[in-house]
């Protein structure tokens, strides 16, 4: 499997624009075109998640409907339109002595992807990898199996379509466990290995691959509501970021209030967030002002370290900027956090001195995401530092090599 996503990386690396764009849009029409099979296994997928009991929002991110479909389509298409980095040319310069040196973006080979029970990420990872022309090896969670290889199906028909090589894209459809493992070690002909799922996932690839990892996607994101905070905007923030869809990571986990406005804002969160089934895990300042209400209990220990992925709030009273700034930096996972602020002093503090990927002043968390940020969609979110930070798109997914031209030059 290895050995045959390589060739097909080579292939794919000289590949014109033209002829991935015309792949990545038979791949949505494919989609749209093979609608009732790919809901149809879903459905059997989700009912079978149903049957096992799994948490409600992990049967959200596995569910598909003829308007994500229809998203996830969009943004292949969005993906196709988007310039093709691979063979930009940048940084050129001629040195003293004649030597004309420039880097040109290159693909990076080939993608391993360990992700769980999410079949939108099956095609945005497909989409991504062949614009830059990169191979993938895929190995999705068992609990979408069928949905994962009912997608599989519309790509291969879309690559042998555009002849282009099949082997482009592979799926590991053995459900045992111990496969991740051997593609952890795959380090001959696999490039980058992008884990997506929870904490323990991340980890497993961390402690055992043998190739670079890139980790990230796991959320525990903040807003902070400033004492000069325009309240009759915050509401509608808070609310998008926390109830619009929950089960995501850049999700709104805990909300921090100045204590100026603290008990203006508060009972107005709860009670409008309390009609869409929040419930909420108050500190001792918090739950002083808003303790009564029958959606609030006391947080627990754990409660400001824990990404909720569903409709649960954590909620903080902090006296200044300054403990707010001390509070995420001792909880937060790097990933989004909000300043809602109009004081610009206290916007620009929180923009240098919050360590997240992505940091907003004035907005909701959820515009992290690669459709919402104008990359088409994105292979995941990096809260590292090297070599990618934030939503991942095409360039995130190229290198590049040094070029030199020369005119018989010989080093003195």
């Amino acid at each position: 499997m290895g050995r045959r996503a390589k060739a097909a990386a080579r292939i794919l690396a000289r590949t014109p624009t033209d002829a991935k764009n015309r792949l990545l849009h038979a791949i949505a029409d494919g989609l749209l075109a093979h609608q009732d099979a790919i809901l149809d296994a879903n459905a059997r997928d989700i009912a079978d998640g149903q049957a096992a009991g799994l948490r409600a929002n992990l049967i959200d991110r596995m569910t598909l409907t003829p308007a994500r479909l229809q998203s996830i389509a969009d943004d292949t298409r969005n993906v196709a339109a988007l310039p093709d980095p691979v063979g930009e040319e940048f940084d050129g310069r001629v040195l003293p002595n004649g030597l004309r040196i420039l880097k040109r973006r290159t693909p990076l080979g080939v993608i391993g992807l360990i992700y769980e029970a999410r079949p939108n990420v099956t095609v945005d990872i497909a989409a991504l990898s062949l614009k830059t022309g990169n191979a993938t090896i895929m190995r999705g969670s068992s609990e979408i199996r069928r949905s994962n290889l009912a997608i599989m199906e519309v790509i291969h028909d879309a690559l042998e379509k555009t002849d282009l090589p099949r082997d482009a894209v592979q799926y590991i459809e053995n459900p045992d466990r111990a496969m991740v493992g051997h593609l952890l070690k795959l380090d001959r002909y696999v490039d980058m290995i992008i884990p997506r799922g929870g904490a323990g996932l991340h980890e497993f690839c961390r402690q055992n691959s043998t190739i670079p990892v890139i980790t990230g996607g796991i959320g525990i994101c903040h807003i902070f509501v400033d004492a000069s905070a325009d309240l009759k905007q915050a509401v509608p923030i808070i609310h998008n970021a926390k109830t619009q869809r929950p089960s995501v990571c850049n999700a709104l986990d805990t909300l921090l209030v100045h204590e100026a406005v603290a008990e203006t804002l508060l009972p107005r969160v709860v009670e409008r967030l309390a009609q869409d089934g929040v419930t909420f895990r108050a500190e001792e300042r918090a739950l002083a002002i808003v303790g009564d209400h029958p959606a609030v209990q006391p947080a627990g220990p754990d409660d400001f370290d824990t990404e909720w992925l569903s409709l649960v709030l954590s909620l903080r009273v902090v006296s200044d900027l300054d403990e707010a700034l001390d509070h995420i930096d001792q909880h937060s996972t790097h990933h989004s956090d909000s300043i809602l602020t109009n004081d610009w002093s206290h916007a620009q503090r929180f923009l240098d001195e919050v360590d997240s990927a992505a940091v907003y002043v004035n907005a909701s968390t959820r515009f992290t995401d690669g459709a919402q940020l104008g990359l088409g969609a994105e292979v995941a979110i990096s809260t590292q530092k090297l070599h990618a930070r934030g939503p991942m798109g095409l360039k995130e997914l190229t290198t590049y090599k040094w070029i030199i031209l020369g005119e018989g030059h010989v080093r003195p």
